[in-house]
């Protein structure tokens, strides 16, 4: 497996600082975060993110991109714009770009279902959309990858497989994300792993918990989701790579560490230094 870091995890850095610092710690990739942000005075993970490139003017960008991540002696492990499979117009612009600045596969984003839709209605929509985005991903020689997520329509390794079943697994795939599925779509990860079959393109690494939040009246208690360290989520991180590895994945693995308690280059050391120790 080879490892790389998720910028929307590293907003306090520019893409420069990103690239050189996580390359210094040993990581191999890089996956770039690529949308449009409102202005913002603060930096976060979601806005004032740093090491984000514009989708607007997206290919003016290109040529800085390889050369950060070229500079750095990182490869770009992939694209990650938060475009829709819907919206053709920039599903186009952004594969041509993950094709032209080098790199093999981008994430090409699924909807959840608005209200005064049906997830029936929805789903067909974006299967058609995605047999559209499989043929252009062909054309330009990358894949085009579903996130397994929360509130979306692929939150599950089943529901993926249903969306892209048929289609050119050369051409599509699935992300599988550890930290996403502790909020929806937990499956057995072995079991998953052989239901996607060809479809397992890459992998996202975090870690999250569900925590007590209040108690009513009646002594019900509230729950509520948040993100933790590698080692202190509810994930099994050991048995997650081991099962990977079980099953015969040897891609990119991406750390997307939200979890705030270490400082940013503390918390990307230690996470490599924490999988490495778990897959040495």
């Amino acid at each position: 497996m080879r490892f790389s870091v998720f910028t929307a995890s590293t907003p306090e850095w520019t893409p420069e600082e990103a690239a050189r610092t996580i390359a210094a710690q040993g990581y191999e990739g890089i996956e770039w975060r690529v949308v449009d942000q409102p202005p913002s005075e603060e930096t976060g993970f979601w806005r004032g993110n740093r090491a984000t490139w514009p989708l607007t003017g997206l290919e003016d960008s290109l040529e800085e991109m390889a050369r950060v991540t070229s500079e750095a002696g990182l490869e770009i492990s992939g694209l990650c714009p938060y475009v829709p499979c819907t919206q053709r117009d920039d599903v186009e612009r952004v594969i041509a770009a993950t094709a032209a600045v080098g790199a093999r596969q981008l994430r090409v984003g699924v909807p959840g279902v608005a209200a005064g839709e049906t997830y029936p209605e929805v789903f067909q929509r974006c299967r058609e959309a995605y047999a559209w985005v499989a043929e252009r991903a062909a054309a330009h020689g990358v894949k085009a990858l579903v996130e397994l997520h929360h509130r979306t329509l692929t939150a599950s390794a089943s529901a993926a497989v249903r969306l892209l079943d048929g289609l050119d697994p050369d051409a599509v795939g699935v992300i599988h994300d550890l930290g996403n599925l502790l909020n929806e779509g937990q499956e057995d990860h072995r079991w998953a792993f052989q239901l996607l079959g060809p479809y397992l393109a890459h992998v996202h690494v975090k870690n999250a918990a569900w925590r007590p939040s209040g108690t009513r009246e009646d002594g019900t208690v509230d729950w509520e989701f948040g993100w933790a360290t590698l080692r202190g989520g509810q994930a099994d991180v050991e048995g997650y790579l081991r099962a990977l590895a079980e099953h015969g994945y040897d891609g990119w693995v991406t750390l997307e560490d939200f979890s705030t308690e270490l400082p940013l280059e503390q918390r990307t050391a230690d996470n490599l230094a924490y999988l490495r120790s778990l897959t040495g």
